[in-house]
Formats: structure tokens, C-alpha cells, sequence
């Protein structure tokens, strides 16, 4: 199993960078244009709201060339106590063997810490895997980048491991 993680500090306060991630529109809003992401379902009792049980069917084509890929989550698992939260989301349908994206969120003060941790196992074994960890690198660069920029400015940096 391959693990991708990246933490950045973002200037904001965590209830303000948990909420902004907990929400259907902060997905379409962290991901690069070029994908052309689009939302094709949500299912559950979730009211915008990322909460346990809930399903999101999205299809992405990368700078708009060959068919739209598929990709089905599931949010298994969210937490919020003093100073900490997490949501974890696990592929239910896609192109991966494996998919468990660990969302993390910690204060410090005024500040948060943003944390993604992603367990994958993409077709092809360990060559498959190892080979998509450019791609998660430059996507999960952006989303931090881009949530800096959306709520607070802080640099990244990003951690791997590729077992």
C-alpha cells in the first residue's frame, strides 16, 4: 500500500478552513480547472454538508480530452472535538484499487493545521502506485495552495511514503 501526505498551516481559524472543507463546494473549489470536474451526485442526508454515509459521484476529463472518468466516495468516518477534526472518505467506485483519503484539521491559535493523508493502491501493483504519486503530489499541492489562498496564506510541505 502506497501513502501520499501533505500539511500546510493555513491563516484561518479552524472552524472557518473545517467548514469550508466539509462542504460539497469546497471540493469543485480545490480542484484544477484543467480536470473538469463536475459533481454528477450526491446521495444521503447530508444538506451540502460532507457527513458520514454520504455518497459523491464526480467525473473528471483532464484538459477536456478522451471520456469522462468516473470516481464514487463515501464519507466513513467524521470527528470534531476541541481543536481537532478529521473526516475520512473511501473510494466506493474508480479507477483505483485502494482509495482512503484521511482529511485532518488541527488549531494552533488563530492558525490551522491542514493535513491530507491518502492510502492508495492504484492498478498495476506497486508500478501503478508508485507512478500516481506525481499526480497526487501536483493535486494535493494545488488544494493546499488553493485553500491558503481562499482563507489564509501559510507555505506547505509535503511528506511521502511509498511502501
Amino acid at each position: 500500500m502506497a501513502v501520499f501526505s501533505r500539511e500546510s498551516r493555513v491563516d484561518a481559524p479552524l472552524d472557518e478552513v473545517w467548514e469550508f472543507h466539509s462542504r460539497v463546494e469546497g471540493l469543485v473549489d480545490l480542484t484544477p480547472a484543467f480536470l473538469n470536474l463536475r459533481v454528477e451526485e450526491v446521495r444521503g442526508d447530508h444538506d451540502g454538508e460532507l457527513t458520514v454515509g454520504t455518497e459523491i459521484r464526480v467525473s473528471a476529463q483532464p484538459f477536456g480530452v478522451g471520456p469522462r472518468q468516473t470516481w464514487t466516495s463515501r464519507i466513513v468516518e467524521r470527528r470534531r472535538e476541541e481543536g481537532r477534526a478529521l473526516f475520512r472518505d473511501e473510494m466506493v467506485e474508480g479507477p483505483m484499487r485502494k482509495w482512503e483519503h484521511t482529511h485532518e484539521f488541527v488549531a494552533d491559535g488563530d492558525v490551522t493545521l491542514l493535513r491530507d493523508r491518502v492510502e492508495y493502491r492504484a492498478p498495476g501493483s506497486f508500478v501503478g502506485s508508485t507512478l500516481t504519486w506525481p499526480g497526487l503530489a501536483v493535486g494535493f499541492r494545488y488544494r493546499h495552495r488553493r485553500t491558503r489562498e481562499l482563507l489564509g496564506q501559510r507555505p506547505g510541505r509535503v511528506v511521502d511514503r511509498t511502501k
